[in-house]
């Protein structure tokens, strides 16, 4: 439940923006749309997006207590550090205009889709007796990489990491399995298809072909995931050896359960969830509904009601119980949704900026992945589009360089097909360098903590990533790029 005064303060500024913008609904954007030029923009503006970041990381450290009880309210502080400076200075139009664009195109439908997966995976519970040894725990890893590709990966993360999980309960060391289902299932597992990770799903918009992702990621992608794979068992027997091999308390043959599903009707339902995310991608009504200058296209609004619908489907068709005894809670989800609403807003300046390309304040990161002839660094690319997915969403960041690659997708998956991939592997793969470079990374988090598994902090989880995933892609610079 939203309170305290920053809630009522952003209740407010929504309901002033529905009330404005109802009546704009009913005509065209003849008019003319406010627009934000990102080279008019100094590094400055991103300084409240900087701080957002910085509050994830340092907060939980230095005063958990007061993080966990107030983290919404944080995220909406921040947001409103850029908004309220960004509408004096822009003016009311222009800030209603991002605020809406930034909420109705991006952030409902992402909270929404995510809501989903949450709801629908989160209804399937492994029932029987899993034990966490070092050959279980590699085979849930293998088959959540390989399920991330066509459920997603927050579809395959919210249906893997509870028998994670309580396979592993008895254990000690647990927070490596974790990291490696984040590295693996949350984010390389999904780069075979547009269904995998958005950024994939926004170059099939743009007009890349569904299976170009399959043919051209999937050696890249197994050469990760092979290396991850082997180092995770290397290191999971080392640690389950150091612990004295050890098994569930009492646990013997006679109360041996057998591996069972309850709530199958949820996997009829995740079908439906990619449908309706396939729906929009390739049905065009040209139907749209303007809102202030914000097109809201027809199959968008399906597609979001589709969603509700399953989620909905899901809570009603599954057992209340078996959610419970699958330790079912909306607290993930909710900090996501808190989070990423600051996040979403904060980083409108940073996302401009990038958009202005070579007139923008970072446009010597920009020129970067062009060489002296105008030909395109692969290997710039690659880092450049990582480096930003890690910190800004990677949808939007995988956009900018697909733009600046020249935006023509046959083009692209032709004659710069390297340049596509880098793009891509870098979009993906780089997703996993820190808790907010993918989604799903925050929720698997979120529900290792609410099961007892003290998670590093964002440096912390950043060391590891750094430490094992940063050779690891500088290994694929040598071979692919």
């Amino acid at each position: 439940m939203l309170t305290g005064k920053p809630y009522r303060l952003l209740v407010n500024l929504l309901t002033v923006i529905a009330t404005l913008a109802l009546p704009c609904a009913a005509f065209a954007a003849s008019a003319g749309a406010p627009h934000l030029d990102g080279a008019t923009l100094s590094g400055l503006w991103v300084l409240p997006f900087v701080c957002m970041l910085l509050s994830i990381a340092v907060f939980p450290l230095v005063a958990p207590h007061f993080w966990h009880n107030n983290f919404g309210k944080i995220s909406v502080f921040w947001a409103l550090c850029f908004l309220v400076p960004f509408t004096v200075k822009f003016g009311f139009s222009l800030a209603l205009y991002e605020t809406l664009h930034a909420l109705l195109l991006e952030y409902f439908p992402f909270i929404i889709l995510l809501l989903a997966l949450f709801t629908v995976a989160g209804g399937v519970r492994l029932t029987g007796t899993l034990v966490g040894t070092p050959i279980v725990n590699t085979t849930i890893l293998v088959i959540g990489t390989a399920l991330a590709s066509w459920m997603g990966t927050t579809g395959a993360a919210m249906l893997l990491i509870r028998p994670l999980l309580r396979a592993n309960a008895h254990r000690k060391y647990k927070v490596h399995s974790v990291v490696f289902f984040i590295f693996l299932v949350a984010n390389i597992g999904g780069s075979l298809t547009p269904l995998g990770d958005p950024p994939l799903f926004l170059g099939f918009l743009q007009g890349v072909s569904f299976f170009w992702t399959t043919k051209h990621m999937l050696v890249p992608m197994l050469f990760c995931v092979a290396i991850l794979t082997v180092l995770y068992f290397f290191i999971d027997t080392y640690l389950f050896n150091k612990e004295g091999r050890p098994a569930p308390e009492g646990l013997d043959a006679s109360n041996t359960e057998k591996l069972g599903l309850e709530g199958k009707v949820n996997l009829l339902l995740l079908p439906g969830v990619i449908g309706a995310v396939l729906l929009s991608g390739t049905w065009d009504p040209n139907v749209q509904f303007n809102i202030y200058h914000v097109h809201v296209e027809l199959q968008n609004v399906v597609r979001d009601l589709l969603l509700l619908g399953i989620a909905g489907l899901s809570l009603k068709l599954t057992n209340a119980e078996s959610r419970r005894l699958n330790d079912f809670n909306w607290f993930p989800i909710l900090e996501v949704g808190k989070l990423f609403i600051g996040i979403f807003l904060s980083m409108i300046p940073a996302i401009a900026i990038l958009k202005a390309g070579n007139d923008g304040a970072l446009a010597p990161i920009i020129n970067l992945v062009t060489g002296a002839n105008g030909e395109p660094v692969d290997i710039m690319y690659f880092w450049l589009t990582g480096i930003l997915s890690s910190f800004l969403d990677n949808a939007p960041t995988y956009l900018v360089f697909f733009n600046t690659a020249g935006g023509d997708a046959l083009h692209l998956m032709t004659d710069m097909a390297s340049t596509l991939l880098a793009i891509s592997a870098g979009a993906v793969f780089m997703g996993a360098n820190t808790y907010i470079g993918n989604a799903p990374n925050f929720m698997v988090r979120a529900i290792a903590e609410d099961q007892g598994v003290s998670m590093p902090s964002f440096f912390g989880y950043m060391a590891w990533s750094f430490g094992i995933l940063v050779p690891v892609f500088v290994l694929v610079t040598f071979v692919f790029f």
